[in-house]
């Protein structure tokens, strides 16, 4: 992928490549709810991922209402002690579930957008 000029197409398989990542370690969480001791992780946010990979794409935070970016590599995110189980399981279903929800509608406009490309390359095409 250029810097100057991002395929498309590219950035789509980026993004469902990843999706697919984070579906894996959200089911190994959700896997893990009942283990003494787990505490659950999540890949850094898909921005990170580009930048890492010298993608030339960047979130700019263009108004100073939007919400400032933030994340990291591969995060333990642990529940407050409060919240934490009896046996120090640190997963919360509820949580995990939104995160998969989260997932799947941007697994569903990742793909979409991939199908709307390709249209328009056949339709480009003639057929």
């Amino acid at each position: 992928m250029s810097v100057n000029r991002p395929d498309p197409l590219a950035l789509a398989g980026q993004r469902l490549q990843w999706l697919e990542q984070r579906q894996q370690v959200l089911a190994k969480n959700i896997a893990n709810a009942n283990t003494p001791g787990f505490q659950p992780s999540d890949l850094a946010p898909f921005a990170q991922h580009l930048q890492r990979a010298g993608a030339g794409t960047r979130i700019v935070r263009t108004d100073p209402k939007h919400l400032a970016n933030a994340g990291g590599e591969v995060v333990v995110r642990e529940r407050p002690g409060a919240e934490r189980s009896p046996d120090g399981n640190g997963v919360a279903l509820d949580v995990q579930a939104m995160r998969v929800a989260e997932t799947d509608q941007a697994h569903a406009l990742a793909l979409n957008l991939h199908r709307s490309w390709i249209g328009m390359f056949r339709t480009a095409l003639g057929r």
